[in-house]
C-alpha cells in the first residue's frame, strides 16, 4: 500500500485517465441499449436485418413477390413478437387457384398464399402458412392461433361480429356444370328443382339458400343443397352425376372447368360480386392498419396486379384496400 502512495503523480494521473475513459465507454454503450429498447416500437432499422424467405417454386408470382422490399415504417407498426416470430396465416386448401397444395402435398401455393407472402414481404416479417379446416379457422383468430385468415373468405357484417378485415380482391360466382351444361344452368331461377353441391357454412350455401326462397316463393321447386366440407368434395358429386351443378367464384369455377380433362364447364351466375377480406383479430386495430397499408402499397407499385396475372385472375383486383368493406 505504501508502495502505490509513492507512485509518480504521472502514473496516478495515467491511472484516473483510464478509469474515467472506461467508465465513459461504459456509460454510453449503456445508453445506447437502452434507447434501442426504449423505442423497439418505432425502430426504423427493423428492416436492416429482414432478408425474405424465397417464394416456393411452384408460386406461379415467384418473381413478382420476390422483388418486393420491406417497409421499414409498416415493420415498427408490428407488436414485437409479431417482428420476431413473423405473421401465422392460414388458409384452406382444395380452392384452386386460390388456395392448394403443390406437388409435394405439402407446400401452399395459389392467389391466397401468393398475396400473403407478398404482404409479409412488405411488412418485413416471416410468414408462416398453415392449412386449417374453413370453419375452425374464425376461431383460430379469436384464441390466438392466427393473425391473419386468407382463405376466399367473403367480408360480410355477420363475420364482422368477430373479426375484421381487410379487403383484397372481389368476385361473383359461376356454376360448375357437366360438359354442355345439360342441366341448362345459367340466372339464378334455373337452379329451381335442381340439386346443387355447396361448401357448408360457406358463402356459396348462402347463396344458394337465397335462391332457394326465391324458388319457393314463386311458386316454382325448392332446390336440393347437398353440402360438404370441402369443394373437391361437392364438386365430385357433379362428376359423379349426383349434382346438377356446383357453385364457386367464378374464377374458382373456371379453373376447375379448365383442368378437368373436359369433363366440366363453367357458367356464370348472374348478380353482384362480394369483397373478400384478410381477417384478423379486433382486438389488433395497429395490425389491421399495417396489413391495410401494406396491401395498399402492394396495389400502388403494381405488385399486387403482377401477382393477380400471374394466376390469371386479374378481374378480381380491387383499386384500393379496405377495411370491412368501408362500412
Amino acid at each position: 500500500m505504501h508502495s502505490s502512495l509513492n507512485t509518480s503523480t504521472k502514473s496516478v494521473s495515467r491511472w484516473v485517465l483510464s478509469c474515467v475513459a472506461v467508465s465513459a465507454l461504459l456509460m454510453t454503450t449503456a445508453c445506447g441499449g437502452q434507447s434501442l429498447s426504449g423505442n423497439s416500437q418505432s425502430s426504423a432499422p427493423a428492416d436492416s436485418a429482414f432478408t425474405a424467405t424465397p417464394a416456393p417454386t411452384e408460386d406461379l408470382a415467384k418473381t413478382a413477390i420476390d422483388a418486393i422490399k420491406a417497409d421499414p415504417a409498416l415493420t415498427a407498426m408490428l407488436p414485437a413478437s409479431m417482428r420476431s416470430s413473423g405473421l401465422r396465416m392460414t388458409t384452406s386448401e382444395g380452392y384452386p387457384p386460390m388456395e392448394m397444395f403443390a406437388t409435394d402435398g405439402s407446400t401452399l401455393i395459389g392467389v391466397d398464399p401468393s398475396l400473403g407472402r407478398a404482404i409479409a414481404n412488405k411488412l418485413g416479417v416471416a410468414i408462416s402458412i398453415k392449412n386449417e379446416d374453413f370453419n375452425a379457422q374464425i376461431p383460430g383468430i379469436t384464441t390466438g392461433r392466427y393473425d391473419i385468415i386468407m382463405s376466399s373468405m367473403t367480408d360480410n357484417p355477420e363475420r364482422r361480429k368477430t373479426v375484421s378485415f381487410v379487403d383484397y380482391v372481389q368476385s361473383g360466382s359461376g356454376w360448375v356444370v357437366k360438359k354442355g351444361n345439360p342441366a341448362k344452368l345459367g340466372a339464378p331461377d334455373t337452379a329451381c328443382g335442381k340439386t346443387i353441391a355447396v361448401i357448408d357454412n360457406g358463402s356459396s350455401l348462402a347463396l344458394v339458400e337465397g335462391f332457394n326462397k326465391d324458388c319457393v316463393a314463386a311458386g316454382k321447386p325448392a332446390i336440393n343443397i347437398l353440402k360438404f366440407a370441402g369443394d373437391q368434395e361437392a364438386i365430385l358429386q357433379v362428376r359423379n352425376g349426383r349434382a346438377d351443378a356446383g357453385v364457386n367464384d367464378y374464377p374458382v369455377a373456371a379453373y376447375r372447368a379448365q383442368t378437368s380433362d373436359g369433363v366440366l364447364d363453367a357458367a356464370v351466375i348472374d348478380g353482384p360480386t362480394s369483397p373478400w377480406g384478410i381477417a384478423m383479430s379486433q382486438k389488433d386495430p395497429k395490425v389491421v392498419e399495417a396489413v391495410q397499408k401494406a396491401l395498399q402499397a402492394l396495389i400502388t407499385e403494381g405488385s399486387y396486379g403482377k401477382i393477380l396475372d400471374a394466376w390469371n385472375v386479374q378481374k378480381m383486383a380491387v383499386t384500393s384496400a379496405v377495411v370491412n368493406d368501408g362500412k
